[in-house]
């Protein structure tokens, strides 16, 4: 098991910063794949970023491309989401998630999830 906290969520003037957290507690945190996913009200929880265990290899949806950046580190078991240049339409619920092996941008390839933490982009 592998327990996933996340922090650093808010609010946040557009075109402000905000800098989400996600500590991996309980079983080895390494040889996961690490996602950022968040979910607006109404709509379908979707992928943000995704980071693999090495660190080295990185993807990012096209709607925060440029804008977001993941980052890990494994020696304090934690995930990092840095948002800047934010949108009103980055308003959701973000969630930190691990997969077994490479990751992937569908959620249903997470084993295991946060609690989410609120980001909220006022305009």
């Amino acid at each position: 098991q592998v327990q996933l906290v996340e922090s650093g969520g808010g609010l946040v003037q557009a075109g402000g910063s905000l800098r989400l957290s996600c500590a991996a507690s309980g079983r080895t945190f390494s040889p996961y794949a690490m996602g950022w996913f968040r979910q607006a009200p109404g709509k379908e929880r979707e992928f943000v970023a995704g980071i693999r265990w090495s660190g080295g290899s990185r993807n990012y949806a096209d709607y925060v491309k440029g804008r977001f950046t993941i980052s890990r580190d494994n020696a304090k078991n934690t995930v990092y989401l840095q948002m800047n240049s934010q949108k009103p339409e980055d308003t959701a619920v973000y969630y930190c998630a691990a997969a077994y092996g490479l990751g992937s941008v569908d959620s249903a390839k997470y084993n295991y999830w946060g609690q989410g933490t609120q980001v909220t982009v006022s305009s």
